[in-house]
């Protein structure tokens, strides 16, 4: 069976200098399915990315640990201030309001590069991916998911419509996995899942 990281490293992102060494593989933790992600980040490949939501204090220390230890980019959503306390990169919600912002774009200036990533949804999220400059935008729902059963997904043509103008490296999230991966385009910047990638290897 087709693996979402070897799908990943068949991707070949558009050349430039916004996607220069981003990650192409994403797992997200997720507080129903995957609340403590330590297990599956320690089974991904190094240069790999873990995007850190709603995760206890001392799940997010052990998982930062794993990071440093394999060589992964970590990335805690919502909160610039608990990114910066981990050495972490920040990620954005679409939807939900975050906290700590200032401070992190601040220390993103100074020290050596932070990740910042956001959400979106549609073209709405897209711009405001532009005006921030973020290194990338996690683009979903790609295909239906679990996280939000019922609700209306892109479909790799509008996915690919949406990504092809979107000003910024784009990272699909939502449904996708091995078997789905093939269906989105190859100058994709990335692959992100919960799912796909929430179990260690040999599990």
């Amino acid at each position: 069976m087709r693996t979402l990281e070897a799908a990943a490293r068949r991707l070949k992102p558009q050349p430039g200098a916004a996607s220069r060494g981003l990650p192409r593989l994403w797992l997200l933790s997720d507080p129903q399915r995957l609340p403590d992600p330590r297990a599956a980040a320690a089974g991904l490949p190094a240069g790999a990315t873990v995007l850190a939501r709603g995760l206890a204090p001392a799940v997010l220390a052990g998982l930062a640990a794993i990071a440093r230890r394999r060589r992964l980019s970590l990335v805690v959503a919502g909160d610039g201030r608990l990114a910066l306390r981990h050495g972490a990169g920040l990620h954005l919600p679409d939807r939900r309001a975050s906290t700590g912002l200032l401070p992190f774009l601040l220390a993103r200036q100074r020290r050596r590069p932070l990740l910042l990533t956001l959400a979106a949804h549609g073209r709405p999220g897209l711009a405001r991916a532009r005006r921030l400059g973020a290194d990338a935008v996690l683009l979903s729902p790609a295909f239906p998911t679990a996280s939000h059963p019922g609700a209306p997904a892109l479909g790799p043509l509008r996915w690919a419509a949406l990504a092809r103008h979107a000003g910024r490296p784009v990272v699909a999230l939502g449904g996708v996995a091995g078997a789905t991966a093939g269906r989105l385009p190859h100058w994709a910047a990335g692959f992100a899942a919960i799912s796909g990638l929430g179990h260690p290897r040999g599990a």
